[in-house]
């Protein structure tokens, strides 16, 4: 299998990274501060959040249009974000503070809010959903937060200690970002950003190890459909990857450029497409970008 992963990524190297701005559609987030998460929701929409406002919006593909969905409580912030499909419950890493909420997407209440770790140091960065329930990261410390889900209501959180390379290093250091997982939950993946690693995690264990061949600077989230990995940068690249069976190895499989990319923060597979969410995160924080999007470029 990972003879023929690699004979598939050394073909798809042969074809340049082209800039898909040409195709690119841009779609605007009305009245955002800044951006960040996004998860879709079915039916060509999806939800992102805005960073420091917490304001989480609404976009729709087919009609090419954004709105403000849900507005957040005083101080709250939407890093990453992640939808329950089947509880319309929409999970949000709520950045400083340890915090995390979840809102009813059918009703656009907040039904929980979580401080999750050390208030003063926890950094609550992303959130993955899975059939057992939402998974947090931790970007100061080598834990996740887990909250289970059985028939739609939230249990007690739970701390899972992290050991091997993806505990990172000194505690002090920016380190894990983004988390996603496999369809069935039973394997945890995390953007490592300081290093520029991706790293497996075991959900009972917390045992980590390191997905060989994958060098990802500056690597800011994942997106996973079946056996390939795409990696959003940080630098303005979307990095593509095909893994191995168990996931413990890639293979380079070319890259994405756009002249509209600034800062990619996180993206979502539609169909054929990444939906790209541009963060303009250099220019400051808060960020001072008179604009914030969402960009539909080729997968």
């Amino acid at each position: 299998m990972r003879r023929i992963l690699a004979l598939t990524a050394a073909i798809l190297l042969l074809v340049p990274a082209v800039p898909a701005s040409a195709a690119t559609r841009v779609i605007v987030l009305p009245g955002a501060r800044s951006a960040e998460g996004i998860t879709p929701a079915g039916g060509g929409t999806y939800y992102t959040g805005d960073l420091v406002a917490g304001t989480i919006f609404r976009e729709d593909v087919k009609r090419g249009t954004a709105e403000r969905f849900i507005e957040a409580p005083l101080g709250a912030m939407a890093a990453g974000v992640d939808l329950d499909r089947r509880h319309d419950l929409l999970f949000v890493a709520g950045g400083m503070g340890g915090k995390a909420y979840v809102y009813n997407v059918r009703t656009k209440a907040k039904v929980a809010d979580f401080t999750f770790g050390d208030p003063q140091t926890s950094y609550v960065n992303d959130v993955a959903v899975t059939p057992q329930g939402a998974w947090f990261t931790d970007s100061y410390h080598p834990q996740l937060f887990f909250v289970p889900v059985v028939a739609g209501v939230l249990g007690a959180p739970r701390t899972l200690p992290l050991s091997g390379p993806g505990a990172g290093g000194s505690p002090d250091t920016f380190f894990m970002n983004d988390i996603i997982a496999t369809p069935a939950g039973d394997t945890l993946l995390v953007a490592a950003t300081t290093p520029g690693k991706v790293y497996r995690i075991d959900p009972v264990t917390g045992v980590s190890a390191e997905v060989a061949g994958v060098n990802a600077p500056s690597v800011v989230s994942l997106v996973l459909e079946g056996r390939r990995l795409w990696a959003v940068q940080l630098d303005d690249t979307i990095s593509r990857w095909c893994l191995d069976g168990d996931l413990s190895h890639g293979t380079a499989a070319g890259t994405i450029t756009d002249p509209l990319f600034d800062q990619p923060v996180s993206a979502v597979k539609i169909g054929d497409r990444l939906a790209v969410v541009n963060s303009h995160i250099f220019s400051g924080y808060p960020p001072t970008s008179p604009t914030y999007e969402v960009l539909l470029v080729g997968a």
